[in-house]
């Protein structure tokens, strides 16, 4: 085990009875392009490898219950938080009951973190530009059934390493030329997004305003985080959460 802590808390104004962590890569036991703390099945890592991951992880974070892993699909799907085999297909899942953690695999998309202020309810949410756009996080929100929200932003592709082709701007802008802000022009014809902007704007349509982290980038703190752009075979980060 590294001496440096594998997950980094949440910085916000959550209840005492909310828990959630975002896994980084050190603490694990994968190796090579996967080291070593990865906890996804679908990347390409030994099985077995990733299976002591999932325990290291329930183990130092101290979690009531197996993490309910989702078969992430990029889409705007968010279900109940319930282990099933197959996986459920969606990218956000969320629960009312004590003792559920919900979970979402990342490595340069945003994951987010949502709880109600009075701690009743929880969710995880896997936002890629392409969910974003096509509004996992107001359906998520929505199938929750409430409006009092607190949202964590974890670690995902910072603003200065995620460059998109133009139609990637214009399907955003379509839908609200609010987004325009979150694009900043490149000499190239390309521009650069903001992600942590576009779920900010997305959020405050929605009427939610109590939004915290971001700031990270998985490109560039490489010690830390994987990321898929940067070095395409490589392992994922776990950002989870639950109630006690």
């Amino acid at each position: 085990m590294s001496a440096i802590k594998p997950w980094l808390t949440p910085d916000w104004p959550a209840p005492p009875t909310i828990h959630a962590a975002t896994t980084l890569r050190n603490g694990g036991v994968s190796r090579d392009v996967y080291s070593s703390l990865n906890p996804a099945l679908h990347v390409g890592d030994d099985a077995d490898l990733v299976r002591q991951n999932r325990h290291i992880i329930k183990n130092v974070l101290d979690l009531p219950s197996e993490p309910v892993w989702l078969e992430q699909i990029h889409s705007n799907r968010a279900v109940p938080a319930i282990i099933t085999t197959p996986l459920q297909q969606a990218d956000a899942s969320y629960t009312s009951e004590p003792g559920v953690v919900c979970a979402v695999l990342t490595a340069d998309c945003l994951p987010l973190l949502v709880c109600t202020t009075d701690g009743s309810q929880i969710a995880a949410i896997h936002a890629g530009w392409k969910g974003l756009l096509a509004g996992i996080i107001g359906n998520t929100l929505a199938a929750m059934g409430n409006n009092d929200f607190l949202v964590w932003l974890g670690p995902a592709i910072g603003p200065n390493c995620f460059e998109i082709g133009a139609e990637v701007r214009e399907a955003f802008v379509a839908k609200s030329t609010a987004f325009a802000a979150a694009f900043k022009p490149q000499a190239n014809g390309k521009w650069l997004a903001d992600i942590y902007q576009l779920a900010r704007i997305e959020l405050a349509m929605l009427g939610i305003n109590k939004v915290y982290g971001g700031g990270f980038c998985t490109v560039t703190e490489q010690e830390r985080f994987y990321s898929y752009r940067r070095d395409k075979i490589t392992g994922r980060m776990a950002t989870l959460i639950w109630r006690a």
